[in-house]
């Protein structure tokens, strides 16, 4: 069986009431973008897990973190939202280790994965998260405290009925805007062309974020290909990247 998270969570507050939360994001809906997943998990997998959770995992949690102890240090963050199995953001956390990754996803193959290809690379700059992205913006993270968001190939949810459930939405701006430092990027990519169309609205009309380019990105060259992304291609899809810069 897949561990049962229970670690404590580093460089946290010891306030239980601790919250960072400003004006109306800590109202946000609760209406859930992903559906927590197990799936099927290796022997290395599992491995990774038990041995390296407790050090290089942690649980979202109502309680203030401080990255420079999460990671060790202070140099820039990053948070990833849905890394799937982990391969590129190991590859952009070794491509630039002068910038720690903090990884969060629901799906327990993928953590274990990440953190084993972490050891097996020897990375020291990535940390991975289990639970709701929001939640870890909304009550752990602080204000102005992320260089970097990305949110590659996130559930697209296609039918009407289930666009409440995008992780882009107005309040997810303005919230991921509030803990970007000023001059730091969101930056998303999907290959759903109408849910690059949303992206671009949406993010467009949060006044504290400004496109980087007029409308979309080609895929920049240091961002890998993703597992998904290659399905997308293969099926004819296009890719949309946006970049958004805090003001």
């Amino acid at each position: 069986m897949s561990p049962i998270h229970t670690s404590p969570v580093p460089g946290a507050s010891t306030h239980a009431g601790a919250s960072t939360t400003d004006g109306p994001v800590r109202h946000m809906a609760t209406v859930r973008s992903f559906t927590p997943r197990r799936g099927r998990i290796t022997l290395a997998q599992r491995e990774a897990l038990d041995r390296l959770w407790e050090r290089w995992g942690f649980d979202v949690a109502a309680r203030t973190i401080d990255l420079g102890d999460v990671f060790g240090n202070e140099r820039p963050v990053v948070l990833e939202i849905g890394f799937g199995m982990g391969e590129t953001t190991a590859a952009m956390a070794a491509a630039d280790p002068d910038t720690n990754v903090l990884a969060i996803d629901v799906h327990t193959p993928g953590q274990g994965s990440l953190l084993y290809d972490a050891e097996l690379r020897g990375l020291t700059n990535i940390r991975v998260v289990n639970g709701d992205a929001v939640e870890l913006l909304r009550d752990m993270l602080p204000p102005a405290c992320l260089a970097g968001i990305r949110v590659f190939f996130s559930d697209p949810w296609p039918k009407t009925r289930h666009h409440k459930r995008r992780l882009i939405q107005p309040e997810f701006a303005a919230l991921a805007a509030s803990r970007l430092v000023p001059g730091g990027t969101l930056h998303c990519a999907t290959d759903w062309a109408h849910y690059a169309e949303w992206m671009l609205e949406v993010l467009a009309a949060e006044p504290a974020l400004v496109n980087t380019t007029d409308g979309y990105l080609p895929r920049p060259a240091w961002r890998p290909i993703t597992r998904f992304e290659q399905q997308g291609l293969d099926k004819g899809h296009e890719v949309a990247d946006l970049i958004f810069r805090r003001r």
